[in-house]
């Protein structure tokens, strides 16, 4: 398989997060999208502040939206650490200087008005980037460093209108601590067995 047609796929999982085959990266964003893996990004400066990232007008999903600050699909064979930097430099122009596993697996189903569903499963890093960031606009259409806690109120009441994935990683982020920092790194032997496959 040539790099061009391994970067046009996305790895199906089942529900325990084993590999069970691959699909073309269209079938991503459909009305019956399949579970596929997926990993979120939540950069983090040394000061705790986090980057709230909007998503480009463009978008398939969530066009507008303000969301965590990156996210992307595996590609077959890939190591996780390497398919968040390839992500990191695609969207924000930058590359990770430390990344942590918070939370080794996420599985989430959301609907979207027209009826595309975004049908993921996979993990959430902590990351400290290599700054500063430089947003790609046909990813990204605007960035806001934010403080931490009060972000996480705004959510959590409401307030702070963000992407369902981002609401449900949010609350379950909350409940490690109110310090990014001093989370706890997760093990690599809890990640779903697609990635640990990969690593």
């Amino acid at each position: 398989m040539t790099n061009t047609a391994r970067d046009d796929l996305i790895v199906l999982v089942s529900e325990d997060g084993e590999e069970v085959g691959v699909a073309p990266k269209t079938a991503a964003h459909s009305t019956d999208t399949p579970l596929h893996l997926a990993f979120s990004c939540y950069l983090f400066d040394e000061a705790g502040r986090f980057l709230l990232t909007r998503r480009a007008l463009g978008k398939k999903t969530w066009p507008g939206v303000w969301t965590n600050s990156c996210c992307g699909h595996p590609l077959p064979g890939e190591p996780l650490g390497d398919s968040v930097d390839r992500r990191l430099h695609d969207e924000l122009g930058s590359a990770a200087v430390r990344m942590d596993v918070v939370l080794p697996v996420v599985r989430y189903r959301a609907v979207m008005s027209n009826g595309i569903v975004e049908n993921e499963l996979g993990p959430v890093l902590r990351v400290l980037p290599r700054l500063p960031v430089v947003p790609d606009p046909e990813e990204i259409a605007g960035v806001r460093w934010v403080s931490w806690e009060p972000f996480v109120a705004s959510v959590l009441d409401g307030s702070q209108e963000i992407s369902p994935w981002s609401r449900i990683t949010v609350e379950r982020l909350a409940s490690l601590g109110p310090d990014p920092w001093q989370w706890p790194a997760a093990d690599d032997a809890a990640l779903p067995p697609a990635l640990r496959s990969q690593a």
